[in-house]
């Protein structure tokens, strides 16, 4: 991007070790002569970096889709400002191609498949400097012949205007471009030219017969830039937009083919909106009576479970005390009988002693007799 606009932009290179993908938005002001340009330039940090690639595409599709969507919502302002409203829309994808020499890896295919219904996609080879001329030829041939039977459509230059048929028809026969970047300049015979210096010789990245970067900055900036804008609105804008208002009920005709007002999408929307939401509302009466009627047979079975268990302790408790009473009643007969052996004894005792006494006085008597 500093060699195709002369320019020094900020950031630093991002490191090949992130969790995800993530895009990195930034809007710059460019003006050279009397023409100023609002450029942003998202770049796709980490994409193909992580072992398990099978959802890479994913935060890209849903970036362009968030910008849609933006989009599409000031237009249905009631107060439109799309005059001086900062469109954030990707107009072009440069999709670089490791300059392998062999053949499209499987994440490029899946991620240009989901990609072309929703931007103009312009594949480039990087570092093309890397692979022979015959090889990149060969090279180019079996990504063409790949992406036709994948299916993936990929930006073509307008051949229709005849001003611009020519020279987008021959470029369009060089697609992909086979691109080399450098911002160092080197002095090659009277000239300073952007170029990359080898041990074995200089790589000139303005000459045709190196690589295709001119090719690129004249079909990107200065013929085809308000083609690829209008594809964006015309093309790829018109089907997220048709999609999203025909998930949200809206048609054009109705199924005997007249037309269909906006005023009775709209009151069909609304009612079906509020039959479904009177539903909803049923059902969830419904659910809470339910679970009332749960909630109360729960607590009906718990008071019983409590009754019947109070109503065996107060059973038990009887027992034992029935148990109690029957060991005391026992206890006392017992204290009361030994308390009748105990008068006894002493009676008997008594009785004893009194007898005993008399014979010591009878005796003493007959001594002294």
């Amino acid at each position: 991007m500093d060699t195709l606009f002369n320019t020094k932009f900020e950031g630093d290179p991002a490191s090949h070790s992130q969790p995800g993908v993530q895009l990195k938005s930034n809007t710059y002001d460019l003006q050279e002569s009397n023409v100023n340009l609002k450029l942003t330039i998202v770049s796709t940090v980490g994409f193909g970096d992580q072992i398990n690639k099978e959802d890479s595409y994913k935060p890209i599709v849903e970036f362009i889709d968030a910008q849609f969507e933006a989009y599409l919502q000031e237009e249905l302002k009631i107060k439109r400002v799309l005059h001086n409203y900062h469109d954030t829309r990707i107009h072009a994808c440069l999709y670089f191609i490791a300059p392998t020499g062999h053949s499209l890896k499987s994440l490029d295919l899946v991620t240009m498949k989901k990609l072309d219904s929703k931007v103009n996609i312009i594949p480039i080879i990087a570092k093309s400097d890397a692979i022979s001329k015959s090889e990149l030829t060969k090279f180019k041939i079996k990504i063409t012949s790949e992406l036709v039977s994948n299916g993936v459509q990929i930006y073509q230059f307008p051949t229709d205007d005849e001003s611009v048929a020519e020279i987008n028809g021959t470029m369009n026969a060089h697609l992909p471009f086979a691109v080399i970047g450098s911002t160092e300049e080197l002095k090659i015979g009277n000239k300073m030219m952007k170029a990359r210096q080898y041990p074995w010789g200089t790589v000139q990245v303005e000459n045709e017969t190196h690589c295709d970067f001119v090719k690129l900055r004249e079909m990107l900036i200065r013929v085809n830039m308000e083609d690829l804008r209008e594809q964006t609105h015309t093309r790829h804008y018109e089907l997220y937009r048709r999609c999203k208002l025909e998930e949200m009920g809206f048609k054009d005709t109705d199924p005997d083919s007249k037309p269909f007002s906006l005023q009775e999408t709209y009151e069909a929307k609304r009612n079906e909106f509020l039959g479904e939401l009177q539903k909803k509302e049923e059902a969830m009466r419904q659910m809470f009576v339910q679970r009332v009627k749960e909630k109360e047979a729960e607590l009906k079975e718990a008071e019983k479970e409590l009754h019947e268990k109070f109503d065996r302790l107060k059973k038990l408790h009887q027992d034992e005390k029935k148990k109690l009473e029957d060991k005391k009643k026992s206890l006392d007969d017992e204290v009361n009988a030994f308390k009748q052996r105990k008068t006894a004894a002493e009676l008997l005792q008594s009785q004893a002693q009194q007898a005993g006494g008399s014979q010591t006085l009878k005796r003493d008597k007959e001594r002294k007799n």
